[in-house]
């Protein structure tokens, strides 16, 4: 890995699960000293993730980390609502093994913190929208990994919100095992009108 990938990836990491919260103000100098590596890769390295959308560059003084903003994260929420509705209508339809990939995700994630429970999470949503069988769909909903990451160490620090989150998991994966389409689109859209309360602090 070249030295601006490294510096890359760890700005890029801090930023996605919160280390680096938005309106941060980072220095080449720091992030360079903390790689034990010269500017120049880290210069490199703070283009590339301003041109991503994750940090503004401001000559002298730093790179800010730019925050999430409202609109932003209502758009992420709505475009999941989307995707993930038209998925339990597929698997409702068509249920295959989706019902128990489902269980056996709920049961692995209690007792799971931070980034683990982020990413047990996030398989749990992606194992549903798989189950349509639709490719590009899923491509679609992987492409929003980033943002969701970003977003989704507010909803994994406290334990009451954790807890919270695995009963509804558990909740849809038993509402998709029944056929039952209403209940499981109903805990879908109180699970994600919950995460977005959470983000906003209000949760």
């Amino acid at each position: 890995m070249s030295a601006s990938e490294r510096a890359y990836r760890h700005v890029k990491d801090r930023i996605l699960d919160g280390s680096l919260p938005g309106g941060e103000l980072i220095s080449e100098g720091e992030i360079a000293e903390a790689l034990e590596m010269s500017r120049t890769p880290v210069r490199a390295a703070f283009g590339q993730l301003e041109a991503e959308g994750l940090l503004r560059l401001y000559p002298k003084r730093g790179a800010l980390v730019v925050p999430v903003s409202a609109s932003e994260t209502e758009a992420v929420m709505e475009t999941r609502w989307v995707i993930e509705r038209y998925a339990i209508e597929r698997v409702i339809e068509r249920p295959g093994d989706v019902p128990e990939l489902l269980a056996a995700s709920v049961a692995a994630q209690p007792g799971l913190e931070g980034r683990e429970f982020v990413e047990a999470d996030r398989e749990f949503h992606r194992a549903l929208v798989a189950g349509t069988g639709n490719e590009i769909l899923l491509a679609l909903y992987d492409s929003l990994r980033d943002r969701q990451r970003r977003m989704a160490h507010a909803t994994a620090r406290r334990a009451e919100i954790r807890e919270r989150s695995i009963r509804e998991h558990g909740d849809l994966a038993d509402a998709l095992a029944a056929g039952d389409r209403e209940r499981a689109l109903a805990v879908l859209r109180g699970h994600l009108d919950g995460a977005l309360a959470t983000i906003r602090g209000r949760g």
